[in-house]
């Protein structure tokens, strides 16, 4: 059986790894052992992080909704169990979008759920 050598598979695959780590800082960015550890760790990173940035955005619409009811003196909680009770559907990234921009309407809405 011939010899095949496959020095277009193995360029091709640390030209993939060099792409991936563009624009990293120091050997991170050109040198294949190293560049091939920051861009898996990049990568996981990125996964995890992709998380966590939907995991805030609800921190933060919780924390707009919650502001918003307090000026109507109510609390979080109590105004999300009463929307339960009266099985008003709307979820939190509107309500907060409602709270901030159209306090009027989310005044109608707390009074709706008394």
């Amino acid at each position: 059986m011939p010899r095949v050598k496959r020095g277009t598979q193995h360029v091709k695959h640390r030209k993939n790894i060099l792409k991936l780590t563009k624009g990293f800082r120091g050997g991170l960015r050109n040198r294949i052992k190293i560049a091939k550890t920051a861009g898996t760790k990049a990568g996981a990173h990125a996964y995890r992080d992709r998380r966590v940035k939907k995991r805030n955005a609800r921190r933060l619409w919780q924390i707009r909704i919650n502001a918003a009811v307090r000026k109507l003196d109510l609390s979080y909680s109590a105004f999300t169990g009463l929307l339960k009770k009266k099985e008003v559907a709307i979820d939190r990234k509107v309500l907060s979008e409602i709270a901030q921009l159209q306090p009027e309407t989310f005044k109608k809405i707390v009074e709706f759920v008394q």
